[in-house]
């Protein structure tokens, strides 16, 4: 007897953890804050439009980056590393950081324009959590949503 309840309660586990894997296998990515309201037919069209101007772009930045970065890397750990070609691409990364940050400030402003004033003020929380966890991730990337008390907070 003690057998088939383990049997059974094995396969109940093994059939949760199947379901909660479909559940997960179907939904839809998410490529950016949007994608976390529910937006109409019109918006969703004008949001790819945005994106398919925005995600060249940026990913154009990001790439140029990496780069950046790992030429830093080989300077940082050369035998004798010379500070001011250390300092230059310090300086070539600044700028590109500070151009991928323009890119993102002009695209939530983009996106803003296209929301009525309650997906505003959920577009506004999702990137507040955002600002608040240290920066905005990635599009694609998703880090949850902080639910604490937002009701207090003002939209401009």
């Amino acid at each position: 007897m003690k057998d088939i309840l383990l049997i059974l309660l094995s396969a109940i586990v093994i059939i949760q953890l199947a379901v909660r894997l479909i559940a997960r296998m179907r939904q839809k990515p998410i490529r950016g804050y949007l994608d976390l309201i529910a937006l109409t037919d019109q918006q969703k069209r004008q949001v790819e439009d945005i994106r398919r101007d925005f995600l060249p772009k940026v990913e154009e930045i990001r790439q140029s980056l990496r780069q950046k970065r790992l030429q830093l890397n080989d300077l940082l750990f050369a035998e004798s590393p010379d500070l001011k070609t250390i300092a230059e691409k310090s300086g070539e990364i600044s700028a590109l950081q500070a151009k991928l940050e323009r890119e993102v400030v002009d695209h939530i402003l983009q996106e803003k324009e296209i929301l009525s004033p309650d997906q505003k003020r959920q577009f506004y929380e999702i990137i507040r959590d955002e600002f608040e966890r240290g920066g905005l991730g990635i599009h694609g990337e998703h880090r949850g949503s902080n639910q604490k008390n937002k009701s207090n907070r003002k939209i401009s």
